[in-house]
C-alpha cells in the first residue's frame, strides 16, 4: 500500500502498464541531444585515440596516393622523400631524380587538393546536418552543388577558363562566382522548405532541395546549349576530377579550406546547442539565427572552393559524418573535427581507387563516390525514416 508521494519527491508514473514511454518528447527535432542522435547513443568526446586515428588515416592516404599510380614508388621512399620537403631534413630516399619529380610535381599536388577537397566537402555536410537539424542534409542533396555548379559553368561558357581544353589552373572568379551560386541555392531550398507556413522537416528539406536542384541544373542545360564549344569541358568537370595543373589549384582553395575550417570549428559547439531547439538555445545565451547564418555561409563558401576545383562529388558529406557518428559520437565537438580528418583520407583514397581500377583509363572520382553513397544513402534513409513523417 503506498500513501502520498513527500513535498519535494518526483510524482509516481501515472503511464498505463504495459505501454511505452515515447522515445522523445513531442515537437522535440531528430535527436533532441547533443550532436542530434537519438539517445541510444553514447555520450560523445573528443577522444586522443579518435584524433590519432583520423590524423593517421591522413597520412596512409597521403603516402598510398603518392605510391600508387602507372609508376610505383616504394612506399617508404616515397615517406623519406616527403619528409625531405620539411625544411633541415635530410634524408636519402634512393628515388631518382625523375621519381622525385613525379613525387613532388605530378602525385603530391593531386593528393593534396585530394585532401582539401574531401576535407572541406564532409566539413560542410556535418555542418549542414546540424544547422538544419537534419540527418540527409548535404551539399549535394541540399542544391548547393548544383548552384555552384551553373555559377562555374556560367564563367566557363561565358567568359572562358583555364587552359588546354580543362580548368586546372582556376582563375580566381571562379570560386567567388561557385560561391555565390552556393549561397543562393541554400537560400532557394531554405525558403523553398518552410512556403506554405510549413515547418521545415527533413522531408521538406530534401524535396526542396531536388526541385532547386532540378531548376538550377535546367539553367546549367540551357547555358551548354548556347554555348556548345564548352560541353566538353564542363561535363569532364561535372562527372568530378581531381586533375590538377601543378600547385596553383592547391593555393587557390587553400585560404578558402582555412577560414571554413577555422570558422565551422570555433562554432562546433553551438551546433549542439541548437539541437535541442531555439528556445533553449536562446535561454542559453545564444542567437540562434545568428549562428546559423554564419554556419550556413562557412560551409557554403567550402562547398564552393571544392566543387570550382574538381567538379560535382556527390555523397561525402553524407558518409563520413555518419560514419563518424556512429563510431566516434554523437556530439558536433566529435563529429566536425573527425569528419575533416577522415573525409580528406576518404577522398583521397578513392581518387587512388578511380586511377587504378581501370587503368590505364581513369574513372571520375564523382563516379566511385556515387557508387559507394548511393548504398550508404538508402541505409541512412532507412534508420532515419521516423523523421520523415
Amino acid at each position: 500500500m503506498t500513501g502520498p508521494s513527500p513535498a519535494g519527491a518526483p510524482a509516481a508514473s501515472t503511464q498505463p502498464a504495459g505501454t511505452q514511454p515515447p522515445s522523445r518528447p513531442a515537437g522535440l527535432p531528430f535527436g533532441a541531444r547533443p550532436g542530434g542522435l537519438p539517445s541510444g547513443t553514447r555520450p560523445a568526446g573528443l577522444r586522443k585515440r579518435w584524433l590519432v586515428a583520423g590524423v593517421f588515416a591522413v597520412l596512409v592516404a597521403l603516402i598510398a596516393g603518392v605510391s600508387i599510380g602507372p609508376v610505383s614508388l616504394p612506399p617508404g621512399s616515397v615517406a623519406a622523400e616527403l619528409l625531405n620537403l620539411i625544411p633541415g631534413v635530410h634524408l636519402d630516399s634512393g628515388l631518382t631524380e625523375r621519381e622525385i619529380a613525379i613525387v613532388t610535381e605530378l602525385r603530391l599536388p593531386r593528393v593534396v587538393l585530394g585532401l582539401l577537397v574531401g576535407g572541406l566537402l564532409a566539413l560542410a555536410g556535418g555542418c549542414y546536418q546540424g544547422v538544419f537539424r537534419n540527418p540527409l542534409a548535404d551539399p549535394y542533396l541540399l542544391g548547393v552543388a548544383a548552384g555552384a555548379g551553373l555559377a562555374v559553368t556560367a564563367v566557363i561558357a561565358l567568359g572562358g577558363a583555364g587552359r588546354q581544353g580543362s580548368i586546372t589552373g582556376l582563375p580566381v572568379t571562379i570560386p567567388l562566382a561557385a560561391f555565390a551560386g552556393s549561397l543562393v541555392a541554400v537560400t532557394m531550398t531554405y525558403l523553398l522548405g518552410g512556403a506554405g507556413g510549413r515547418s521545415r522537416s527533413p522531408a521538406m528539406l530534401i524535396l526542396a532541395g531536388v526541385a532547386v536542384s532540378a531548376f538550377l541544373s535546367a539553367g546549367q542545360t540551357y547555358l551548354l546549349q548556347r554555348h556548345s564549344d564548352s560541353i566538353q569541358q564542363v561535363y569532364s568537370w561535372l562527372l568530378g576530377r581531381l586533375a590538377t595543373a601543378g600547385w596553383h589549384d592547391v593555393l587557390l582553395v587553400l585560404p578558402y579550406a582555412v577560414l571554413t575550417t577555422v570558422v565551422v570549428l570555433l562554432h562546433r559547439r553551438e551546433l549542439d546547442v541548437l539541437a535541442v531547439g531555439d528556445d533553449e538555445a536562446k535561454s542559453l545565451g545564444l542567437h540562434p539565427q545568428r549562428s546559423r547564418y554564419l554556419l550556413i555561409a562557412a560551409a557554403s563558401l567550402g562547398t564552393a572552393a571544392a566543387v570550382s576545383a574538381t567538379g560535382l562529388i556527390g555523397f561525402v558529406g553524407i558518409i563520413v559524418p555518419h560514419t563518424v557518428r556512429l563510431l566516434a559520437g554523437a556530439s558536433y565537438r566529435v563529429i566536425l573535427p573527425l569528419s575533416l580528418l577522415f573525409g580528406a583520407a576518404f577522398l583521397a583514397l578513392t581518387d587512388v581507387v578511380a586511377r587504378t581500377a581501370a587503368a590505364p583509363a581513369e574513372i571520375p572520382i564523382g563516379v566511385v563516390t556515387a557508387l559507394l553513397g548511393g548504398p550508404f544513402f538508402v541505409l541512412v534513409l532507412r534508420t532515419a525514416r521516423r523523421v520523415l513523417t
